[in-house]
């Protein structure tokens, strides 16, 4: 029983191991039916990007073949259109080449014509140099000696005009830069001008009042003109006593104490002394007002009060109408825009623009020019030496040596000749434009001439059977000389002489 047991056990055991035999095989077989199949799919995949590649190989080889035939088709055509550029301008340099001796061939026959008439105005020549010397009585080489002097005096003359107008050339070209400047400085300061005499009005409330300020025997009014220093004109104007004197300020007191005796009406001597006294003192006090008003306004500090009231005094005096201490506050503000744009000393140019015509409220009283006059002051009251160097040089009296002097020089001239500043006296300015008329009328063949444009430009219409043209131009020449001897003007004068021939027929 026991050997069946270990029998069956044993086959048992032995169909357990071939069972695990052959499921393991078969598992075996399985795999490798799985890798097969996977390799062959790999190869499959790689046959298959193999066709991929070789495809996008031929495209990219098929892509570039076609661009390098684009790019020989593109060459192909701009060499053929080079060579038609370069045959069309060998066709156009041999036409030139043509052309250019037909002119050669032209000019040298013009030369050849030219020769003989040269030659033949040779002979004219020396037939009209033979004939004036046997009219003139002189010599070949006497009438040469005279010609040349003439003519040697004639280029003079325009040789110095030439040098002038290259100087002026000059001066306009170095000013070009600086117009920028001056224009921004006179659009960002333009004041107003008040138009003022050297008379001053004082009403009378009645007639009567005249003889009383004439006084006994005329002592009130020679006392008053001796108190003052100022002429007093009665005369038929109604309840009117006009005061005129050279001094503003002086004219100023006489009007202030002419007025308070007219409120008095106490007039005598011993009255009028005291009221010139006070009206003196409040003078004083207005100078000294105007001239800190002014500085301020000027933006100019740290004066000495002497220099203050100094200033102020110019309140009362005037240049061509133009108030001179409104001028210096005018000129101070643009000598602070000039500096600015220029990167000059502000302080100095504005301070030395301030005080520029410090010395006209006393030029009357000291001897020289109004510029040194100023400067002198202004030294002796403490200014810096810019400042008394840019006074001194504004009119040239000194040569400017500083941007700062130039600058205020500038301002002054854009001050003064700037549109509406100053008037001109009438009576001159219709003299200068008569005196231009009449030298232009004194040439014979001048029809009517017009001075223009102030006095700057003169017109003139010739007979034209009379003139030439030649003889057009000689005569504007002729002119322009008579002008610059015999009249002064400032700048200068366009002469332009008008030839103009007309031809009228009617139909009939």
């Amino acid at each position: 029983m026991a050997i069946w047991l270990i029998v069956v056990g044993v086959l048992c055991a032995a169909a357990g191991f071939g069972a695990a035999y052959v499921a393991t095989r078969k598992q075996k077989e399985d795999r490798s039916k799985e890798a097969e199949i996977k390799i062959e799919a790999m190869l499959a995949a790689a046959k298959a990007e193999e066709k991929d590649t070789l495809l996008k190989a031929k495209d990219e080889a098929l892509k570039i073949r076609t661009a390098a035939e684009q790019e020989a088709r593109e060459a192909r055509n701009e060499y053929q259109r080079a060579e038609r550029r370069l045959s069309q301008k060998e066709e156009n340099l041999d036409r030139k080449l043509e052309s250019i001796e037909k002119r050669d061939q032209s000019l040298a026959s013009k030369e050849q014509e030219i020769e003989r008439v040269r030659s033949e105005l040779e002979e004219l020549r020396q037939q009209q140099v033979r004939e004036l010397e046997r009219v003139s009585s002189m010599n070949r080489d006497e009438a040469k000696n005279a010609l040349l002097q003439a003519v040697e005096t004639e280029i003079r003359a325009e040789a110095n005009k030439r040098v002038r107008d290259i100087e002026f050339e000059t001066k306009e070209e170095a000013e070009a830069k600086a117009r920028k400047i001056i224009a921004l400085a006179i659009q960002k300061y333009a004041s107003d001008q008040v138009a003022e005499s050297s008379v001053s009005v004082v009403p009378l409330p009645s007639e009567d009042m005249k003889g009383r300020i004439i006084g006994r025997e005329g002592r009130n009014i020679r006392a008053l003109e001796a108190a003052t220093g100022v002429d007093l004109i009665i005369d038929d104007t109604p309840d009117t006593v006009i005061l005129s004197g050279f001094d503003p300020v002086r004219r100023e007191i006489a009007r202030l104490a002419l007025s308070k005796l007219v409120v008095d009406g106490r007039i005598h001597p011993a009255r009028i002394e005291e009221l010139v006294a006070k009206a003196r003192l409040e003078v004083d006090n207005v100078m000294r007002e105007e001239g800190e008003k002014a500085a301020l306004a000027a933006k100019v500090h740290g004066l000495s009060p002497d220099l203050v009231k100094a200033m102020g005094r110019l309140h009362f005096r005037t240049s061509y109408s133009q108030n001179v201490l409104q001028h210096s506050v005018e000129i101070a503000a643009l000598c602070s825009t000039m500096a600015h744009e220029l990167g000059a000393d502000v302080n100095v140019a504005r301070r030395g623009g301030f005080l520029h015509d410090v010395g006209k409220g006393v030029s009357h009283e000291v001897e020289g020019p109004h510029a040194i006059i100023g400067g002198d002051i202004a030294k002796r009251l403490g200014e810096h030496k810019s400042v008394v160097h840019a006074i001194k040089a504004h009119h040239g009296e000194e040569e400017p040596e500083t941007v700062e002097a130039l600058i205020v020089a500038a301002a002054d001239a854009i001050s003064a000749a700037r549109p509406g500043a100053r008037r001109e006296n009438l009576e001159t300015y219709a003299k200068r434009l008569e005196a231009l008329e009449t030298i232009a009328n004194s040439f014979p063949g001048v029809d009517r001439s017009f001075a223009i444009q102030a006095g700057r430009e003169v017109r003139i219409i010739v007979k034209p059977d009379e003139v030439d043209d030649l003889a057009a131009a000689r005569l504007a020449r002729d002119i322009v000389k008579q002008i610059q001897e015999n009249l002064a003007y400032p700048g200068q004068i366009k002469v332009m002489v008008l030839r103009e021939t007309r031809a009228v027929e009617f139909a009939k």
